[in-house]
C-alpha cells in the first residue's frame, strides 16, 4: 500500500460466543417446527403446508446467497471502489451458495417426487406435495380422466426431468461463478497484481449475461409453476427485484451488526449511505414491477389472469396483500428518503429488518395461495421454519466469513478508494 492506514488489515472474524449459540438455537427451533409439521400433525394438508414453507425458505436462502454473487459481479463490472471494504460479506454469501442450492434441490426433489392421495375433479389421484398443478400423473396424457389441455400444452417445459435438470444446471452455474469470484479474491490477496482482478472482471461479465437470461426461467419454474395455468412475463423481473433488495438488506444488516461488535473499522456512514441508496432504489423498482403486473392484470380483466389476484384478495390473504406493500414500499420510501437515515447504522438496521420480513411475506403470497387452496392458516410451522433458516444462514455465513485470512481484500487495486470514500 502506498499510504499508511490506521486500520489492521490482518483482522479476522472470530465466530464464537452469542452469535454461534443463537444460530444453533434457531436451527433447533426450525427442526422442531419441521418435525411438528410432518410428524405431529398427521393431516395431509399440514404436510403440504410444511413443504410449502420449506420451499419458501429454501428459495429465500438461495435468493440471498445469489444476490451476494450478483452484488460482487456488478461491483466488478462497474469497477466500483466504494464497496471494496465490505466485499467479504457478499463473498461469504457466495461461499455458502452451494449449500443453499443443495437444500433447495432436496426440498424441490422431495416435494416433486413424493406423493399423497388427493381428490382432483372428482377423481382420486396421487398428487405430489409440490407442483401438483402440473406434476400429477395423467394431467398431460390425452384420454386420462384428469387430462388438462393447458398443462399438456406446457409439458415440454413442465415435465419432471426437464424441470429438475434445468434447476440443477442453472443453480450449479450460479454456485460455480460465486466460487470463482471468491477464489480469485483470495488469490489476489496472496499474489497481488492485476491478474486476479482482471479475471474477476471477465467472469463477472459472463455471469451477468447468464444470470440475466436464466434467472427469470429459474423463478418461472420454482415459483410461478406452482399455479401452472397462470403466467406473467413480468414475474421473473419481479422476483429478481425481490431477491436483489432482500440480499442488499441482509448485507447491510450483517455489516451494521459486525460494525457494532468492533469489526470493519474502515467502514463508515458513507459506505452505509451507498447501501441505503441501493436498497431505496431497488425497493422502488420492486414496487414498479409489482404494480405493473397487478395493474395490467386488473386493466385487461381476463379471467385466466385475474384469478391469480382474486385468490390473494380472499379474506385470509387480503390484509397480507396490502401489508406487503406497506413493508416493501412505504417503509423504505419514507424511512430512507432522508440522507441522514441512510447514514445511520441504527436506522438502517431497523429498515433492513422490516425489508427482510417484508420479502418473506412477498414470497409467502407468491407460494401459499397456490399450494394451500384449503386449510389456510398461519402459525408455528411458518414462524419456526423462518427462524430455523435464519439460524442456518447465520451459522453458515458467519462460519464462512471466519475462514477468510482478512476481513478486507488487502491487495484489491481499488482498496484506497474505499478507505477514503466520502459522499
Amino acid at each position: 500500500m502506498g499510504t499508511h492506514h490506521p486500520h489492521s488489515f490482518d483482522e479476522r472474524f472470530e465466530f464464537a460466543g452469542k452469535a454461534k449459540t443463537f444460530s444453533l438455537v434457531a436451527i433447533v427451533i426450525g427442526v422442531l417446527g419441521i418435525v411438528y409439521g410432518f410428524a405431529i400433525d398427521h393431516h395431509e394438508h399440514h404436510a403440504v403446508r410444511t413443504f410449502s414453507n420449506l420451499l419458501l425458505m429454501s428459495y429465500y436462502f438461495v435468493g440471498v446467497c445469489v444476490a451476494g454473487v450478483f452484488f460482487l459481479a456488478y461491483q466488478y463490472m462497474a469497477q466500483a471502489g466504494w464497496s471494496v471494504g465490505l466485499l467479504r460479506i457478499p463473498q461469504a454469501f457466495a461461499r455458502i451458495l452451494g449449500i443453499a442450492v443443495l437444500v433447495l434441490l432436496i426440498v424441490v426433489g422431495a416435494g416433486l417426487f413424493l406423493t399423497h392421495p388427493e381428490m382432483h375433479e372428482g377423481h382420486q389421484v396421487d398428487a405430489p406435495y409440490l407442483y401438483a398443478h402440473w406434476a400429477t400423473k395423467g394431467l398431460a396424457i390425452e384420454g386420462s380422466p384428469i387430462y388438462d389441455a393447458v398443462i399438456a400444452g406446457k409439458s415440454a417445459f413442465l415435465n419432471k426431468p426437464f424441470f429438475y435438470g434445468s434447476l440443477v444446471v442453472m443453480l450449479g452455474l450460479y454456485s460455480l461463478f460465486g466460487k470463482l469470484l471468491v477464489d480469485y479474491s483470495n488469490s489476489e490477496d496472496s499474489l497481488g497484481g492485476m491478474l486476479n482482478y482482471n479475471k474477476s472482471f471477465k467472469i463477472s461479465a459472463i455471469f451477468l449475461v447468464i444470470f440475466g437470461f436464466t434467472f427469470p426461467i429459474y423463478s418461472f419454474g420454482t415459483i410461478m409453476s406452482l399455479e401452472a395455468h397462470w403466467f406473467s412475463t413480468m414475474f421473473g423481473w419481479y422476483n429478481l427485484a425481490a431477491v436483489h433488495v432482500s440480499g442488499l438488506a441482509v448485507i447491510a444488516l450483517t455489516l451494521a451488526i459486525l460494525k457494532e461488535n468492533g469489526y470493519f473499522s474502515w467502514v463508515n456512514e458513507n459506505h452505509m449511505h451507498d447501501l441505503g441508496k441501493l436498497i431505496f432504489g431497488f425497493s422502488i423498482f420492486w414496487t414498479y414491477v409489482w404494480f405493473a403486473q397487478f395493474f395490467l392484470t386488473w386493466y385487461a380483466n381476463m379471467p385466466e389472469e385475474s384469478v391469480y389476484f382474486y385468490r390473494r384478495w380472499e379474506p385470509e390473504y387480503k390484509w397480507w396483500f396490502w401489508l406487503n406493500i406497506v413493508l416493501n414500499f412505504c417503509a423504505p420510501l419514507f424511512l430512507l428518503m432522508k440522507n441522514d437515515n441512510k447514514r445511520s447504522f441504527t436506522r438502517m438496521k431497523i429498515v433492513t429488518i422490516i425489508i427482510i420480513i417484508g420479502h418473506w411475506l412477498d414470497y409467502y403470497l407468491m407460494i401459499m395461495p397456490g399450494t394451500m387452496e384449503n386449510h389456510r392458516e398461519f402459525g408455528i410451522t411458518e414462524l419456526f421454519t423462518f427462524i430455523g433458516f435464519a439460524g442456518l444462514f447465520s451459522f453458515l455465513m458467519l462460519n464462512a466469513l471466519s475462514k477468510f485470512e482478512s476481513l478486507v481484500p488487502k491487495k484489491h487495486p481499488l482498496l484506497d478508494e474505499s478507505l477514503h470514500h466520502h459522499i
